[in-house]
């Protein structure tokens, strides 16, 4: 506004000190002088607040000088317990001799047919209903409507009837084939029931297992026997390892089923599985056992097994739940109860029986301690009184005295 004015009185405009440089090379000459300017009050503005810095750090300083002398005998007083109070190491029993799997139990065979050989009562019931009531009822289903399909192709052929029949419907014919296949049902769901209630209803646990599922191996902790946890991977075949590193062998078991660490459980004891996953979902399955559940994150599913005939076992994560699904196999071995406490030792564990005792051991003990406590409360409360009963007799004495005078 002012150098428009300025223009009609014929008076120069006024520049700027900054801009008051000789230009000649153009507008273009001019932006490149305010770029340098504008760098150089940056450069200027750096400068200052790095001045600054060492101050606001010099007045900080004594703020927190202080607090270390304070701080500084902390670690002094607790290092000499820590190292007194350090205490030698447990050692721990050797591991058992693992058992090798027997050939035809536990295992797949190849090319065999049916179901693998059970080693469970559950397992045994549902081979038996599998083997000799679905498989027969089947069998004699498909020989009748083939049966029936053969006599209908010759009986009724154009040959033998050159005029069809316009036969529309047949009460009876109706009534029987919708009764037939009601009471096969029926013959189907009893058993089938009675099956499910058995898996489904567990008795008292002896033990119990909770199984982990993760991308892509196996995790097993035992809650009541100390609550130690062992990670179970698939072992790889010799070839597939570097020199020195454990491969599979022939007494670990077959190809892809193979572990590094078996779960461990005793024989002829109710075992509970308490299963769920880390990650996705899996699904812990062990043929022999006649046992498949899932493993969902976040969720604890329930199964149970009791096995009598010690051996070792095989099965997979029968979830896909990605790229390495199919090699994440499970293997459990099943001891004798001596041998099962003995690799309970090596794991170091103990027998549920032994921490029971050892806790019930403990309580008595607590309340033996505590019991001392209210007779010791009330001889001083008995102290008192006895020292109150003479205070207050005393005048009673000296005005008898006082009488006799």
């Amino acid at each position: 506004m002012l150098n428009d004015r300025l223009r009609e009185r014929n008076v120069p405009p006024i520049r700027p000190p900054i801009l008051d440089l000789p230009i000649t090379g153009g507008p273009s000459f001019a932006t490149e002088s305010i770029g340098v300017m504008m760098k150089l009050m940056g450069w200027a503005i750096a400068l200052a607040a790095a001045a600054m810095t060492p101050a606001a750090a010099g007045a900080q300083a004594p703020a927190t000088e202080p607090q270390a002398s304070v701080a500084a005998p902390a670690p002094v007083t607790t290092a000499a317990p820590a190292d007194a109070a350090a205490a030698p190491a447990v050692p721990t029993a050797p591991a058992i001799d693992h058992a090798a799997p027997t050939p035809g139990v536990g295992i797949p065979v190849p090319g065999a047919k049916g179901i693998q050989t059970q080693v469970t009562e559950v397992g045994q019931q549902a081979a038996n209903f599998h083997n000799n009531w679905l498989l027969t009822l089947c069998v004699i289903i498909s020989l009748f409507v083939l049966a029936l399909l053969v006599w209908t192709i010759f009986r009724y052929r154009r040959g033998a009837n050159p005029t069809p029949s316009r036969t529309s419907h047949n009460t009876m014919i109706e009534v029987v084939w919708t009764l037939v296949p009601v009471l096969i049902l029926v013959a189907i769901a009893i058993p089938s029931i009675r099956l499910i209630r058995a898996q489904y209803s567990p008795p008292p646990a002896d033990l119990t297992v909770k199984v982990i599922g993760n991308q892509w191996y196996w995790t097993y902790q035992y809650p009541d026997n100390g609550g130690f946890e062992i990670v179970s991977n698939l072992l790889k075949e010799q070839s597939d390892v570097k020199a020195g590193d454990r491969y599979r062998t022939d007494a670990d078991g077959p190809p892809l089923l193979a572990v590094d660490e078996r779960m461990v459980i005793p024989a002829g004891k109710v075992l509970k599985f308490i299963v769920t996953s880390n990650d996705v979902i899996h699904a812990f399955a062990m043929p022999a056992f006649w046992t498949k559940i899932d493993a969902n994150p976040g969720r604890l599913n329930e199964t149970w097994v009791k096995v009598d005939r010690p051996g070792v076992y095989f099965g997979q994560c029968s979830e896909l739940c990605g790229a390495r699904h199919g090699y994440m196999p499970i293997a459990i071995e099943v001891v004798p109860e001596a041998t099962f406490n003995a690799w309970l030792a090596s794991k170091g564990g103990q027998p549920r029986a032994a921490i029971e005792a050892k806790a019930k051991a403990d309580a008595a003990a607590a309340a033996a301690t505590a019991a001392p406590a209210p007779e010791a409360a009330a001889a001083p409360a008995e102290a008192n009184s006895a020292e109150a009963a003479p205070a207050t007799e005393e005048p009673t004495t000296n005005q008898a005295a006082v009488a006799q005078n």
